[in-house]
């Protein structure tokens, strides 16, 4: 493998499909309840930086499987763990929860970790310890903002509301 990683190219269109998809069908479905602009931040260049070096692999920063073991270790684990995302999202597509939070942010994290540690590339290592703090923690905030944001049932009656009737 040299400088373009196609195996990785794989695994980053596949992870993406299913977010463009709920990109498209659920435009208003996604509000970012809990800001932290520095953790944003990081999650977005440790995001960025993964879809990169899942691709590309810049020469004198990787060093390749250790053995046909470790390739053979990369390609099942990845897809195991890509398959396992894409179920998620196809049996938890419209329900927000905790679950659904942390299994969408902690697959493609496992992905990218495991990813880096199997290609030995050192930057995209780093971009996946960098990511995946960010992106879980961002997530899980974001599922409990909006699970303690929903109506638990029926609106009890405001009883200092004065009724003109």
């Amino acid at each position: 493998m040299g400088w373009l990683n196609p195996y990785g190219l794989l695994f980053m269109t596949v992870i993406l499909i299913p977010n463009l998809v709920f990109a498209l069908r659920c435009r208003d479905s996604f509000v970012n309840l809990w800001q932290n602009r520095a953790v944003e931040a990081l999650e977005q260049i440790g995001r960025f930086g993964c879809f990169l070096l899942m691709i590309v692999n810049i020469p004198g920063t990787w060093f390749g499987f250790s053995s046909r073991g470790a390739f053979i270790l990369y390609l099942t684990a990845d897809s195991l763990l890509t398959a396992c995302y894409c179920l998620v999202w196809i049996l938890r597509f419209r329900r927000n929860s905790l679950f659904r939070a942390l299994a969408l942010s902690i697959l493609p994290s496992a992905v990218f970790l495991l990813s880096g540690l199997l290609l030995r590339s050192v930057p995209l290592m780093l971009a996946a310890a960098l990511f995946a703090p960010c992106h879980i923690l961002i997530s899980v905030k974001n599922a409990r903002a909006a699970l303690n944001a929903e109506p638990k049932g029926p609106t009890p009656p405001d009883l200092n509301k004065k009724d003109d009737g």
